[in-house]
């Protein structure tokens, strides 16, 4: 449990810089380096990762139950995982509906996808990890909505002239539902049972 808690806190905390102390760093950024400051940041993620991915497996091995989720909540899950998985690949496709108008498609994809897994698992493990990724993508997505709220405040400045709007093209809404649906399938029906082993089908 040690190195559960403390791979979510390097690994947590280091993407949370932007939702605590986004002024220090942007300071730390211009008085470090931009590549120096990813170096570390990307270090002490891994170090983390690593934290996180051995404690899990760890009390996995003696789990401890603290509830027993109905068989409905697999099928919501699954459901939860699909808008997950399109989510995900949205961040990635400019110009897409998602993207557009949610502006941090990323962060509400862990949101759902830390959501589906609380909703099927009730050990102790699951409880925390996923648990604290959920507490995590609402409190970034928040920052992030704050941030872009500033952004279009002073953007409002602008004349219509400059001022840039991206507008959705419904071709890429449609490439991020298409393939959001194929890697859900393939995370469903493969990945998932090889990777972490066990089958989200039962």
């Amino acid at each position: 449990m040690t190195w559960l808690i403390l791979g979510l806190v390097l690994f947590l905390g280091s993407h949370s810089t932007r939702i605590f102390a986004d002024a220090w760093r942007t300071r730390t950024i211009e008085a470090w380096g931009e590549k120096p400051f990813k170096a570390i940041y990307a270090l002490v993620s891994l170090l983390g990762f690593y934290g996180l991915i051995v404690g899990y497996a760890e009390v996995r091995l003696e789990p401890v139950f603290i509830w027993q989720p109905p068989i409905a909540t697999r099928h919501i899950s699954l459901l939860l995982m699909l808008f997950a998985s399109i989510l995900l690949v949205a961040a990635n496709i400019p110009a897409n509906h998602f993207k557009v108008r949610l502006g941090h498609p990323m962060v509400l994809s862990v949101k759902v996808w830390a959501l589906a897994h609380l909703l099927s698992n009730g050990n102790l493990a699951d409880i925390i990890l996923f648990g604290a990724f959920l507490v995590w993508s609402v409190m970034n997505f928040k920052s992030a909505r704050a941030r872009d709220h500033a952004k279009a405040q002073s953007q409002a400045q602008v004349s219509d002239d400059t001022a840039q709007t991206t507008l959705p093209k419904i071709s890429a809404t449609l490439i991020a539902v298409v393939l959001g649906a194929a890697l859900w399938g393939l995370i469903t029906f493969v990945l998932h049972a090889q990777v972490v082993g066990v089958s989200p089908l039962g």
